[in-house]
């Protein structure tokens, strides 16, 4: 059940973090917490990632659970304890901006980096464990993920 816990926090601090940005920053201010790279700021995205499908809450609507519930069915169906733990940060990061869209329409995202003089795109806690989740389930399947014989499966299927 560690992926739920992992899904359940992640999902808690994503909208707290939310529910203080927008209680304290008005959407044109942007307060510096590394000056020329690191600031908050209030912005409400009504797209996807780096605000691509602009405009498209329907689409999001509907596609994200549908997404959501393959994550899940991967989850049970896995008895790999790291798969699901990273589908669980996945997970939670998909709830935590589907409550965003359900409530106002617009995902509420804060963080926004310079690198030099570019800025890259706002994004929140939800969007760091989406990222995060999906790297570390890419690393683990294709570099240390080892699918289980079937040899394994049947001895096991036999103790149970």
């Amino acid at each position: 059940m560690l992926w739920l816990i992992i899904a359940i926090l992640v999902v808690i601090a994503d909208q707290i973090t939310k529910y203080i940005v927008v209680k304290n920053i008005s959407p044109s201010e942007m307060i510096p917490v590394i000056d020329n790279f690191f600031y908050l700021t209030l912005h409400r995205n009504q797209g996807g990632a780096w605000g691509i499908f602009q405009n498209s809450r329907m689409l999001f609507l509907v596609l994200i659970p549908v997404i959501s519930g393959f994550v899940l069915y991967s989850i049970i169906r896995s008895r790999d304890k790291f798969l699901r733990a990273f589908l669980g940060l996945i997970l939670g990061g998909a709830i935590g901006n589907y409550i965003d869209r359900l409530a106002g329409g617009k995902v509420i995202d804060f963080m926004l980096f310079y690198i030099g003089s570019y800025p890259f795109p706002v994004f929140n806690a939800a969007d760091i464990a989406v990222t995060c989740g999906t790297i570390l389930l890419a690393v683990y399947v294709l570099f240390i993920y080892k699918e289980p014989n079937k040899a394994d499966q049947d001895v096991e299927s036999n103790e149970e």
